[in-house]
């Protein structure tokens, strides 16, 4: 359902050739989208098959036919529909890079700590990666501050979690 709807409402905004549409949400929208290009294009016609698109072919010289979309009164239906949807659900993400937190305690303190210290690596880099996003119009812009939001609540908790396992190497006050 995000998927169609994000690529609906890019559509929405004006016509647009299918390597265009991936590119963007490959670059500009990558650290919130995950939408691979063949995702988009078989989207894109099946979209087309059910009317919520119009596919047309166009030739520039001797380069090779590019597809153009253009939304159809039934793809703007569909959009608002889902648009909808969206916005008056809440589908709790599922943190699957956190299933190896449910046995970390079989690792040692140090081993655990380390590998906390790279995935922490990791999303400083994801962090600056999305905050260098380029800027976009309106609400668009939303989408990318909610991810940077994200990011750094999970960058906090990252750090409360090796805080806890490097609290439970020291030994107790007066032991030795």
């Amino acid at each position: 359902m995000e998927r169609e709807l994000l690529l609906l409402g890019l559509l929405r905004q004006h016509a647009t050739h299918g390597y265009e549409l991936s590119a963007f949400v490959e670059g500009a929208m990558n650290a919130c989208v995950d939408l691979k290009k063949s995702t988009a294009y078989f989207l894109l016609d099946k979209m087309a098959a059910t009317g919520w698109v119009i596919v047309q072919e166009t030739r520039e010289g001797n380069r090779p036919p590019r597809k153009t979309y253009t939304l159809t009164a039934a793809g703007e239906a569909e959009f608002q529909r889902l648009l909808r949807q969206n916005l008056a659900s809440f589908n709790l993400p599922k943190l699957s890079n956190d299933i190896g937190i449910a046995f970390i305690d079989t690792l040692s303190q140090d081993e655990a700590i380390a590998l906390l210290q790279q995935r922490r690596k990791h999303l400083l880099s994801q962090i600056n990666q999305t905050q260098h996003t380029p800027k976009h119009a309106g609400s668009l812009q939303l989408l990318i501050e909610h991810q940077i939001y994200v990011l750094n609540s999970e960058l906090a908790w990252l750090d409360t979690v090796i805080l806890r396992i490097i609290a439970q190497t020291k030994p107790p006050i007066g032991a030795e």
